[in-house]
């Protein structure tokens, strides 16, 4: 077995100035995950890899989600000051077990809490992923992102060879139910990827190495570590290896309890910077 593969998971706007900011303490450091064989994102992870995919370059990004934050902040503040409900969604999680994947009836009953969301329209949500949902942006090759029927509850996998463009794609697998509204894509109407799993790091077994970026910060350890060592089991299962970055101590203590907050991401971009730094030779070790 061969390849690479890097899995951006989910984690609102804080997991997206994390994620950006650990990645590119990882490529300051000389360690270019951006360069693996297949990169695929869920939700916050799903714009990272696409963006990754596209080519940008880490430390642009970084840049890019310096001056966004204070933006996202103010419009935070704007808005009342408080970050997104998010009691109706984890009601719905707390019924799952843990470790065990999400049901059918659970999935179905997120999708109606998703339809019906008071939220932006599709089209005010899909121009805030910028020239990622420009019409004429092409699916990168190496990359894909997940996302859900709310009607069905059926999972799918959004790549260059299905009905997605790049925008209706990675604004879907950002639809967290209730928050931002579903995407209609040939048709159908879907939600966020997040809600099969965080990660969905099983997807990547078939490829010899794995890196699992999972925005776990660490109190919220004994609800996610089952289901993302489960799905890592799969990837051992087949012959891969894998490696998991999640936040660290510093990153945990900025992140706050509430990952759609965005009134903070400056602070986390930089504590995910230097966790990137910090980490690079471990990654590096790994990653050959």
């Amino acid at each position: 077995m061969s390849g690479r593969a890097l899995v951006l998971g989910g984690g609102g706007p804080v997991g997206i100035a994390w994620e950006t900011g650990l990645i590119a303490g990882l490529a300051e450091a000389g360690v270019e995950v951006r360069h693996a064989d297949w990169i695929l994102g869920t939700s916050a992870g799903s714009v990272i890899g696409a963006q990754l995919a596209m080519g940008r370059d880490p430390g642009a990004m970084l840049r890019t989600e310096f001056a966004n934050a204070e933006r996202a902040k103010e419009a935070q503040v704007s808005a009342g000051g408080k970050a997104p409900d998010l009691v109706p969604l984890m009601s719905v999680f707390a019924r799952r077990a843990p470790g065990e994947a999400m049901t059918v009836e659970l999935m179905k009953e997120l999708g109606q809490l998703s339809l019906s969301g008071q939220t932006v329209s599709e089209e005010v949500f899909i121009a805030g992923f910028g020239a990622i949902a420009d019409l004429d942006q092409p699916w990168p090759d190496r990359y894909a992102c997940t996302a859900v029927d709310t009607g069905t509850g059926e999972f799918v996998v959004w790549s260059r060879d299905t009905a997605a463009p790049l925008g209706r794609g990675v604004a879907s697998s950002c639809s967290v139910p209730a928050i931002f509204p579903p995407i209609t894509i040939d048709g159908r109407r879907y939600m966020d990827g997040g809600m099969r799993s965080g990660t969905n790091a099983d997807l990547a077994k078939d490829y010899g190495k794995v890196i699992v970026v999972a925005v776990m910060p660490p109190a919220f350890a004994p609800m996610m570590l089952p289901a993302i060592e489960r799905e890592m089991g799969v990837i051992r299962d087949h012959g891969g290896e894998a490696l998991l970055l999640v936040p660290d101590a510093a990153c945990g203590e900025v992140f706050g309890t509430n990952l759609m907050d965005s009134g903070n991401r400056e602070a986390i971009a930089r504590a995910g910077f230097a966790q990137g730094q910090a980490e690079a030779a471990r990654v590096g070790g790994f990653w050959g």
